[in-house]
């Protein structure tokens, strides 16, 4: 993605912020015209310092890019993990946003196969899902193994070695991130 393209949408994310935040509004005011109108998962993170405020996104996602990054915005400000400390209008110019657009999910037979730092992760066993973005385990340090781990016991809430087991599916994705610290 370009530059400028990822601007736009961040941009269009922080839009969908000012309104949600300032007025309770939800819905897009306007969405920019996008080339391409192919539906993609995304997920988009709220940070303020290095905090996290919220994470949301979706691999389903039925409307183009920008509509899905818009919803996505407004979810995150919501993050039912920070229901009791919500983010407020007035936390906006601190909050760094970052977006992850994701490639399609690619089902995998060999977990360890997966690159750290290039490669998200998203689990699903018999009583559980989750997933990690891939940047989760470069800014922990973690390898492969415990990357895996982590997203069984502390997302999916499965056992940590479930990522072994016959009954438990394993895909791999990439993103392409933007953060507004490091688009001009």
């Amino acid at each position: 993605m370009q530059d400028l393209e990822k601007r736009q949408l961040l941009d269009l994310a922080r839009r969908a912020l000012t309104r949600y935040l300032r007025d309770g509004e939800t819905e897009p005011d306007r969405l920019p015209d996008w080339p391409d109108p192919t539906p993609r998962g995304v997920f988009v993170t709220l940070r303020n310092q290095a905090r996290l405020r919220g994470c949301i996104g979706t691999f389903a996602p039925t409307s183009p890019l920008p509509q899905t990054v818009w919803t996505m915005a407004v979810a995150a400000a919501q993050d039912p993990r920070f229901v009791d400390r919500p983010v407020r209008f007035d936390e906006l110019p601190s909050l760094r946003i970052e977006i992850s657009v994701l490639s399609p999910l690619e089902k995998t037979s060999d977990p360890r196969s997966l690159v750290v730092g290039r490669h998200g992760i998203y689990i699903r066993g018999p009583r559980g899902h989750g997933c990690f973005l891939p940047q989760v385990a470069t800014e922990f340090g973690w390898d492969a193994g415990e990357f895996l781990s982590r997203c069984c016991s502390e997302k999916a809430g499965l056992a940590p070695d479930a990522w072994q087991r016959p009954d438990t599916e394993v895909y791999l994705f990439t993103v392409d991130h933007m953060d507004e610290r490091d688009v001009a």
